[in-house]
């Protein structure tokens, strides 16, 4: 089989971002596909870091090496003895769990009554120990798939993509900085000379898509999506009418860039736009609805090991599906109806 060349856009959706994990390991397996272009926020924007550096140096192996050790920082556990365990737990129960938990109901609270500012000179990034051991000189360089990060402009609230030697641990910390529980990350802009603040990436670019649409990328855009962009009951409780807002809210920028592709796909199929004039993308996904569906907030800011586990493996089967139904349209058509999408 030929090479096939595709771009990743990875979702952020705090430790969801396991998940992501699961499927950049089952696609780094496939020696025809090639990852050209990476865009990514929060959760994604470490994901993508960890294989960009690891392709770097030449190896899709030492990009899951790279995977397996920023999640293993961050909680998973991946020792397959362990697996039976972790089956027999259902990942909706240990939400659920700690949801109803006394310690998450207090830092819920306080998250939401007290400002990260009052810690005063206590205050530290807990993502610091982990962004400030990557390998720069590998996610920064030229060679390798092109690496774009999310933040969102506090001030302005418009989007920042990090590109390049851009990318540092402070924009990593910006990408992911969910401003009820973490200082806004404050990075000096090179071309104005001013230092502006930085807040999680989600509200303005999850991911964001158009720095994938340079014409010496692929047309192919694969999005790994984290956050349900469906749910069938209408949340009632308060918790849940806040994990639907949070979900809607993250989705948003999302839409608005499959929206605007499918418009451009039309022009060009009714013959109103010249063919070439603008690049006719084709978006595939890798998703689980059914299982983000069971979860909620409390495991996207609490990583327990075995959801995050669980999580990589739902990962894999997601990535193993997609290409198992739909290696073949790569290159060729969308596996994405965005059309009826957005009918």
């Amino acid at each position: 089989m030929a090479t096939k060349r595709i771009n990743l856009a990875l979702q952020g959706g705090g430790a969801h971002g396991a998940f992501t994990w699961g499927a950049l390991d089952r696609l780094l397996d496939e020696p025809g596909i090639e990852i050209a272009g990476m865009s990514g926020t929060s959760a994604g924007a470490l994901n993508g870091s960890a294989v960009k550096a690891g392709l770097v140096q030449g190896s899709r192996a030492a990009a899951q090496d790279n995977l397996h050790w920023l999640w293993e920082q961050v909680g998973a556990i991946t020792d397959p003895a362990l697996a039976p365990w972790l089956a027999a737990a259902a990942p909706d129960a240990i939400s659920a769990a700690i949801e109803a938990s006394l310690p998450f109901a207090i830092a819920d609270s306080i998250g939401r009554m007290i400002s990260p500012y009052a810690t005063g000179p206590f205050y530290t990034n807990p993502l610091e120990r982990i962004v400030t051991r990557f390998h720069y000189d590998k996610v920064c360089a030229g060679s390798g798939p092109v690496l774009a990060i999310c933040a969102t402009n506090v001030r302005s609230g418009k989007i920042r993509v990090f590109q390049g030697a851009e990318i540092t641990p402070l924009s990593l910390m910006a990408s992911a900085c969910l401003p009820t529980l973490f200082r806004a990350v404050e990075i000096e802009d090179p071309a104005t000379g001013r230092t502006e603040a930085y807040w999680d990436g989600g509200y303005t670019g999850n991911p964001a898509l158009f720095p994938l649409f340079a014409p010496d990328l692929p047309d192919d855009i694969v999005v790994v999506n984290i956050n349900p962009l469906w749910r069938d009951e209408i949340p009632t409780s308060a918790r849940a009418i806040q994990n639907r807002i949070n979900e809607i809210s993250f989705n948003a920028s999302l839409l608005r860039d499959l929206r605007a592709i499918a418009f451009v796909q039309r022009l060009i199929e009714e013959g109103r736009m010249e063919e070439g004039r603008m690049k006719r993308v084709r978006v595939h996904m890798v998703s689980d609805d059914a299982l983000m569906r069971q979860l909620s907030v409390a495991t996207k800011i609490v990583p327990v090991p075995a959801v995050l586990h669980q999580l990589h493996e739902a990962g894999r089967a997601a990535a193993d599906g997609f290409l198992r139904d739909h290696v073949d349209a790569i290159g060729k058509t969308g596996s994405v109806d965005l059309a009826r999408m957005f009918g």
